[in-house]
C-alpha cells in the first residue's frame, strides 16, 4: 500500500485526478501517472497514535502487547524495573539479571574510588530513548535524559552507600531503584530511562518483530540504534542494527504495557517515607533495631514545654524529614522495605494495569476522540496573521471543548474525583496546534524559568502561553509577576494566561483575584471551567 493510498481518503477530489506524464522503461513511450505530490500527502489532525500514522488496527497493537503511543506527545507512562523482577515471564527475569550484572559491573569499578569523567559519562549518562514516546517531557518527546546529577548520584552511591550491590542478603535480588530511595531528586522518570537504556537490545527486537510482521515495507527502515548493547571484554557500549517502524525522519519504538506503570514505580521514595514506621519492627537485629528507632526520634523535632497541644504532634511533613535523615545515615533499612515489596509482586502487577487502562481511557481513547472534533472544524486551522491571536483562538476552542464538548471529563477518574495536573491540559493545548505555520516550543526557558508554551513566526513574533490551576496557592503572585519575568526572557509583550478550576469555590476564588489585579476584563487572561457539577446531559439540560 503507498503512502498515497493511505491518506486517500482526506485528498480532495482534485487532488485525486493529477496525473503527471512519464516515460514507461517497459513500453518507452508517454504514460499518465499518479504526480507524485500524491504520496508525499501530509497526516491530517486526526493521526495522533502509533495506529493512525502506520495504518494499524488498535486491537492489532493490543494483541500484540504493547501500548499505542501518541506520536504528537508523550504519554505519562514509565517503565518499571519492578515488573521485569516481578513477572512470570522468563525473558523478563532475564532482562532483569542483565540490569543488575551492568550496576555490579558498576559497582565494582565504584569500589576504587573516584573515576574518569569520561568514564562517567560513558557508563553512566546516557541520552533518554525518546524514541519510546514513554514520560512527560519538555518539548515533544525530547526528555532530558540522564544528566551529570544522575550519573554521579550513582556512582557516588554504589561507592558509599551500597557496596553490598549484587551481594545482599535481606532481598531476594538487587534492584535498581535503590538509587532513588537514599536521595532525592532521583524520580520514576529517571529510573525509567535508565531501564529503558539497559534493555533497549530487547525493546528494538520487540519492535522489529512487530514491524516486520504487520508493517508494510515503506513503513519501516534499517536503523542503526546506537548503545544498544553492552561489550564487557572491551567495557563500551556498541550499536546494531534493526529494522523499525520509520516516521518524520526517525524510527519509533513500542513498549509492553506489562512493564509499564503511572505516577511511581512500585519500589519509589515517597512510599517509604511513608511507611517507615512499619520497617523497625521488621528488623531482626535488636541493636540495629534500638539504633534506628533512637535515630529517628532525635532527629524529631523537639516539643517545648510552651508549646500546644496541637503542636507537640510532629507534622507529617516532619516525621518524612526524620525518616529521611534516618535512612540515609542507616541505609540497610531499605533492603526490609524492598524485601517487603518482593513479597507482592502480584499486586505491583495489578496496580500498574490498573493505572495503564486509566491512562489508555483518558490520554488515547478520550484524546482520539477530541482529536476527531478538531478534524471535523476545517476552518479551524485557517491560522490568524499573528501569534497572539492564533494562540487566543486555539485556546479559545480548546476552552470551547472542556465546558461544552465534554473535554471536561479528561481530568476527572474513573471515581469522579478531579486530576489536577497542569500537564493534563497542555497536552490538549498542543494537540490543537496541528496544521499550524507556527513553531510551538513547550516548556522553553530563556533564562528565568520555562514558560508552558513559546509559539513564534521568526524572531519578531512570539507569544507565551501559560496554564495555571485554580488551586494553585501561589495564583496571585503568578499573575503578579511570573508571564512579566518570562516576557522579558523571552523578549515578548505578547502573552496570554489561562486559568482552569474545578468547583465553585475555586472559580470564585480566581475571580477575586483577577478582580484585585485588574485583570476581570483582560482578553488575554482565559478560564476554563473544568467542573463536572454543572454540566448537565442534552436531555437534562
Amino acid at each position: 500500500m503507498s503512502r498515497g493510498h493511505l491518506h486517500r481518503h482526506h485528498e480532495s477530489p482534485r487532488q485525486r485526478v493529477r496525473m503527471r506524464k512519464t516515460m514507461s522503461k517497459a513500453t518507452g513511450q508517454m504514460v499518465l501517472r499518479p504526480s507524485s505530490a500524491r504520496r508525499s500527502h501530509r497526516p491530517t489532525p486526526v493521526n495522533v497514535y502509533f495506529t493512525d500514522f502506520f495504518n494499524i488496527r488498535p486491537s492489532t497493537l493490543r494483541r500484540y502487547g504493547a501500548l499505542d503511543i501518541s506520536l504528537v506527545s508523550d504519554l505519562p507512562v514509565f517503565i518499571d524495573p519492578f515488573l521485569l523482577f516481578g513477572s512470570n515471564k522468563c525473558l523478563y527475569k532475564k532482562l532483569h539479571d542483565e540490569m543488575i550484572r551492568y550496576l555490579v559491573f558498576l559497582r565494582g569499578r565504584a569500589a576504587g574510588g573516584g573515576l574518569e569523567p569520561a568514564l562517567i559519562k560513558s557508563w553512566y549518562a546516557f541520552k533518554e530513548v525518546h524514541q519510546l514516546w514513554l514520560g512527560f517531557t519538555q518539548r515533544g518527546n525530547r526528555g532530558s535524559g540522564l544528566g551529570e546529577n544522575f550519573a554521579q548520584n550513582l556512582h557516588t552511591s554504589l561507592h558509599d552507600l551500597f557496596r553490598d550491590f549484587g551481594k545482599e542478603k535481606v532481598t531476594k535480588s538487587s534492584h535498581l531503584e535503590k538509587v532513588c530511595l537514599i536521595r532525592k531528586g532521583v524520580g520514576n522518570d529517571r529510573i525509567s530511562d535508565f531501564t529503558a537504556r539497559l534493555i533497549l537490545d530487547f525493546l528494538c527486537t520487540y519492535t522489529q518483530t512487530f514491524a516486520r510482521r504487520y508493517l508494510a515495507r515503506h513503513q519501516r527502515k534499517y536503523c542503526v540504534v546506537d548503545r544498544v548493547r553492552f561489550d564487557y571484554k572491551t567495557e563500551r557500549w556498541m550499536p546494531a542494527r534493526f529494522e523499525l517502524p520509520y516516521w518524520n525522519g526517525d524510527h519509533v519504538l513500542l513498549t509492553p504495557r506489562d512493564i509499564l506503570t503511572r505516577y511511581d514505580t512500585w519500589i519509589n521514595r515517597d512510599d517509604l517515607l511513608e511507611r517507615f514506621d512499619e520497617l523497625p519492627p521488621a528488623i531482626p537485629n535488636a541493636e540495629l533495631r534500638a539504633a534506628v528507632v533512637n535515630y529517628f526520634m532525635n532527629a524529631l523535632p523537639k516539643v517545648k514545654p510552651n508549646d500546644k497541644d496541637e503542636d507537640r504532634e510532629p507534622t507529617k511533613a516532619q516525621r518524612k524529614k526524620a525518616a529521611s535523615a534516618t535512612i540515609e545515615r542507616f541505609p540497610q533499612v531499605i533492603d526490609y522495605y524492598i524485601r517487603n515489596k518482593e513479597d507482592h509482586p502480584a499486586e505491583a502487577q495489578a496496580v500498574s494495569d490498573a493505572r495503564v487502562a486509566w491512562t489508555e481511557q483518558v490520554f488515547i481513547k478520550q484524546i482520539a476522540e477530541f482529536a476527531r472534533k478538531l478534524a471535523a472544524q476545517s476552518s479551524f486551522y485557517r491560522s490568524p496573521h499573528n501569534t497572539l491571536d492564533e494562540a487566543r483562538e486555539r485556546l479559545l476552542y480548546l476552552k470551547q471543548v472542556v465546558e461544552n464538548q465534554d473535554g471536561y471529563r479528561i481530568f476527572y477518574d474513573p471515581n469522579g474525583q478531579p486530576i489536577k495536573r497542569e500537564k493534563d491540559i497542555q497536552i490538549l493545548y498542543q494537540l490543537v496546534w496541528f496544521g499550524s505555520p507556527s513553531d510551538v516550543n513547550r516548556e522553553a526557558n530563556n533564562g528565568r524559568g520555562p514558560v508552558d508554551f513559546a509559539i513564534s513566526r521568526g524572531a519578531r513574533d512570539k507569544s507565551l502561553v501559560e496554564f495555571k490551576l485554580a488551586s494553585n496557592t501561589a495564583l496571585r503572585r503568578n499573575l503578579e509577576r511570573q508571564l512579566a519575568i518570562y516576557e522579558k526572557a523571552n523578549q515578548t509583550m505578547q502573552s496570554i494566561k489561562a486559568i482552569v478550576f474545578f468547583s465553585l469555590d475555586e472559580e470564585y476564588r480566581v475571580k477575586e483575584v483577577l478582580k484585585d489585579l485588574g485583570l476581570d476584563q483582560d482578553n488575554y487572561v482565559v478560564l476554563i471551567d473544568a467542573r463536572r457539577d454543572n454540566k448537565p446531559s442534552g436531555s437534562k439540560a
